[in-house]
C-alpha cells in the first residue's frame, strides 16, 4: 500500500486494470482452461480490494470510483458465470448480487443500530456530472430494486415480530456481528477464490451450484436473527446486554469503495 501511495497511484486507474484482468479470466474459461484463469481471479481479488484501501489511504475516495467499481465487478462477475454456465449465467449472477446486497444491507442495519456511520462521504468532489449521473441511473437500474426489496422484506420481518413498533435494543438483537461475519466470508473475494479453485479443479459449474446453497445459509441466518429479537423481548429491557440507540439511514450508498 505504502509502495503505491508513494507512487502516487491513482485509485481510479486500478478499476479498469482488474476489470481486463477479470474479463480475460472469463475468456479462459471459456476457452476451457484451468491454471491461468482460477490464478487470474486472485490477482484480480487482491487489485479490487487494493483500489478502495488506496484510496481511503490517500485520501482520493470520489463518488465516481464507488459507483464505477461496483458496476465494473457486476460486469465481470456476469461475463465469469456466463463462461462457466452459459445462458444460466444470467440468473446465476442476480443471486450472486442477491447474495452480495443482504451483506451490504445487514452491515449497513447494524451499524445504523448502533449509531455508527455506516460510509463515509467521498473525500474529493469534482466528479464528471454525466459520467456520474450515466454510473448512478445504472446503479438505480440494477442495484437500487434489489435493496429496496430486501430492506423492505428484512424490516417486514421485523415489524412482524415487534408489533410495528421496533426499539432501539430490538435492533441491536437484529444485527448481531455473527451474522455480519456470515456474509463478510460469502463477499466478492471469497466468491471468486471459490470460482477460482472450482476452475482449477476443473468443474466450474459447482461454483454456480454453490449459489443456492448459500442463499439457504443466508435464509438460515435470518431465521436466527428473528430469533434473537424474541428471545430478547422474552427476557425484557436490556436483555440483549448491548446498548445502542437507532439511527436513520440516509440514501443509499454503492456497496464498494473505490
Amino acid at each position: 500500500m505504502d509502495p503505491l501511495a508513494r507512487l502516487n497511484v491513482n485509485p481510479a486507474h486500478v478499476v479498469p486494470l482488474h476489470t481486463a484482468l477479470g474479463l480475460y479470466a472469463a475468456l479462459l474459461i471459456h476457452r476451457g482452461e484451468r491454471l491461468r484463469p482460477a490464478a487470474l481471479l486472485q490477482v484480480k481479488t487482491v487489485l479490487d480490494n487494493l483500489d478502495g484501501q488506496l484510496a481511503r489511504a490517500t485520501g482520493r475516495t470520489t463518488e465516481t470510483g464507488r459507483y464505477l467499481d461496483t458496476e465494473m465487478d457486476l460486469v465481470v462477475d456476469l461475463a465469469l458465470n456466463v463462461a462457466v454456465s452459459g445462458a444460466a449465467g444470467v440468473p446465476a449472477t442476480l443471486l450472486q448480487s442477491l447474495i452480495m446486497t443482504v451483506e451490504f444491507l445487514w452491515e449497513r442495519e447494524f451499524r445504523e443500530a448502533r449509531g455508527e456511520v455506516f460510509r463515509d462521504p467521498p473525500a474529493q468532489a469534482g466528479d464528471n456530472p454525466r459520467v456520474l449521473a450515466a454510473l448512478k441511473a445504472v446503479y438505480a437500474a440494477y442495484f437500487t430494486p434489489q435493496e429496496q426489496t430486501l430492506g423492505a422484506l428484512f424490516e417486514r420481518r421485523l415489524a412482524r415480530l415487534t408489533g410495528g413498533a421496533p426499539t432501539a435494543d430490538d435492533r441491536v438483537a437484529y444485527t448481531p456481528r455473527a451474522a455480519n461475519v456470515v456474509t463478510a466470508n460469502l463477499g466478492l473475494s471469497t466468491q471468486l477464490l471459490l470460482l477460482g479453485a472450482c476452475v482449477l479443479a476443473g468443474r466450474p459449474r459447482l461454483y454456480t451450484r454453490s449459489l443456492p446453497v448459500q442463499a439457504l445459509l443466508l435464509a438460515g441466518v435470518q431465521l436466527w436473527r428473528e430469533d434473537r429479537v424474541r428471545r430478547s423481548r422474552a427476557a425484557g429491557p436490556g436483555g440483549t446486554g448491548q446498548g445502542g440507540t437507532r439511527q436513520g439511514g440516509g440514501a443509499a450508498q454503492p456497496s464498494s469503495s473505490g
